[in-house]
């Protein structure tokens, strides 16, 4: 699968972006830059600089120990009931995770291509998800990594250049990067963190890096990638911010999701612009749409212990479930309510159960050698994991505050 070519530095990170800005974080920019203005953009940077250590720590994992954190995740524990739980708990939050918000990214896609071509939104839906099977049945990781670097790239000029088009306040922004927590605010900060910091991120990152990359000696392309490509994605989440703040809390107006920003952008800054911002969210829905497969698949595999690769049936099958799954409840308006609380709360679990777990996997030098971590590393990662069991917690919560 992955090319073993050493002159590409560039790709495990731009599938992390690719994954965490979906629909849904569009759609969470969009109501706190509605509702709050600028106020909120240090939550995307703190956001972005948390992303970018703890996912350096899963491709740490992977080049020390030679396995990614779904195999470590079988393989580590001594005891067989602990492994047993791992295994359950990867499956709950990561696959069934990814198959119940498929749909969301499928759909969010549509829309977005439904705001600049008034064609119905579902006849998109079966466009994407049967592209999505078109793209990831071919199998070439090289083919499916530089088309997600190309949509990355792709949301980058769209919502970025519909941000100089409607000229932000620069001041607003750096005052926005100091913490404040305006009144009824708490809830869309969490929000921001928990959209940029994904649980099946650090199983997808960790296999891609894997695939990629086989030496402790790449380690600075794996910071490289990193950094280049999260920071793109933070840039992208805090100029949708903008955009919304521009658009929508400036005139007192509040929007539903992102692609009701979209459709407002037309009758105030022009046709060109509410196309811009549609392209974006189309490539938002369609990187996510193909990368949550992916990460289920290697979840699946990973903890399961199939062997094969991205080669085998059962890799392709898990995928393929996953699309079909996202395509069937997107074109029936299906509301698979009790499959969605179940995966937030398995999320809740999972995301502080393997930060934890990376934090040990990395101070056993038996097995990360060179990697392993040293007194600064812990101190990091240590603040890291506190702040991912909080968010994992408020997972759990937050879903009995609806």
């Amino acid at each position: 699968m992955a090319g073993k070519n050493k002159k590409s530095s560039f790709g495990p990170g731009f599938l992390v972006t690719a994954a965490f800005i979906g629909p849904g974080t569009v759609t969470t920019c969009s109501l706190a830059g509605a509702q709050f203005g600028y106020a909120l953009i240090y939550a995307l940077v703190f956001a972005t600089i948390t992303t970018i250590i703890l996912q350096g720590m899963t491709g740490r994992l992977s080049l020390g120990s030679n396995h990614d954190l779904a195999q470590s995740l079988r393989e580590f524990p001594q005891s067989k009931t602990t492994r047993s739980l791992f295994v359950v708990l990867t499956l709950s939050s990561i696959t069934f995770g990814c198959a119940a918000y498929e749909a969301g990214n499928i759909i969010g896609g549509s829309l977005g291509l439904e705001a600049v071509t008034s064609v119905s939104n579902k006849v998109w839906v079966a466009v994407i998800s049967f592209t999505a099977i078109i793209i990831l049945g071919l199998g070439k990781y090289k083919f499916v990594e530089k088309l997600l670097i190309f949509l990355v790239f792709l949301m980058s000029v769209s919502f970025l250049t519909t941000l100089i088009i409607i000229k932000p306040d620069l001041l607003s922004l750096l005052k926005g990067m100091a913490p404040s927590f305006p009144k009824n605010s708490l809830y869309l900060v969490l929000a921001l963190v928990g959209t940029t910091v994904v649980p099946y991120n650090l199983f997808l990152h960790s296999a891609v890096v894997k695939e990629k990359w086989h030496s402790i000696t790449d380690l600075k392309r794996v910071k490289k990638d990193l950094l280049l490509s999260i920071t793109l994605g933070g840039i992208i989440s805090v100029s949708i911010v903008m955009t919304s703040a521009v658009a929508f809390y400036e005139k007192g107006l509040t929007p539903e999701d992102g692609v009701q920003l979209a459709q407002q952008l037309k009758p105030l800054f022009g046709t060109f612009t509410n196309l811009l911002f549609g392209i974006g969210f189309f490539t938002a829905g369609m990187s996510s749409a193909l990368t949550a497969p992916y990460a289920a698949a290697y979840a699946s595999s990973g903890v399961l212990g199939w062997k094969g690769g991205p080669d085998s049936k059962k890799f392709k099958g898990v995928w393929l479930g996953v699309i079909i799954i996202g395509f069937l409840v997107s074109i029936l308006n299906l509301k698979p309510l009790a499959v969605i609380v179940f995966a937030q709360a398995a999320n809740g679990i999972i995301l502080p159960v393997a930060s934890i777990f990376l934090l040990i996997v990395l101070n056993n030098r038996q097995r990360m050698g060179k990697l392993a971590n040293d007194i600064r590393q812990n101190i990091l990662g240590t603040l890291i994991v506190l702040v991912v069991i909080f968010l994992g917690l408020w997972n759990i919560v937050k879903l009995f505050l609806k």
